[in-house]
């Protein structure tokens, strides 16, 4: 059975999409710890981030890069964290969350943005992705 994630890359379920190449696709998660969190997934649907080829691993960790890196420059914000968290999706996933405080990474404390301002977020993020 192909997870969210597999669907979400395959278009049969939308997302605010921010970056993809022919390995990875970064989107806007929908219930976001705070306003710009990017969730990065490699292509090929592997549970376990460490069950991913050494080349896949790579990959998805430079693209999380070039994700960060974009965000930085709309997204103000002390630091973009980068988390490897979360049983409920069986999709090797990296959480990237703009952060200023600790309570913004602990995954206690939710963010609402509305449609329009997720896309313009989305939006403003893949403007400045550098592939």
């Amino acid at each position: 059975m192909d997870s969210i994630f597999s669907k979400i890359i395959s278009g049969e379920i939308p997302s605010y999409k921010v970056a993809e190449d022919s390995h990875c696709y970064a989107f806007l998660d929908i219930n976001p710890n705070s306003k710009g969190h990017v969730l990065c997934i490699p292509r090929l649907p592997v549970d376990k981030l460490f069950d991913l080829p050494n080349e896949e691993y790579n990959r998805l960790f430079s693209f999380s890069r070039k994700v960060a890196l974009a965000m930085r420059q709309v997204i103000p914000c002390k630091r973009i964290a980068l988390s490897v968290v979360g049983l409920e999706v069986p999709h090797a996933h990296i959480h990237l969350i703009p952060i200023n405080t600790m309570d913004d990474v602990r995954f206690q404390k939710k963010v609402n943005i509305s449609d329009s301002e997720m896309r313009e977020i989305s939006n403003s993020i893949a403007q400045n992705f550098k592939p």
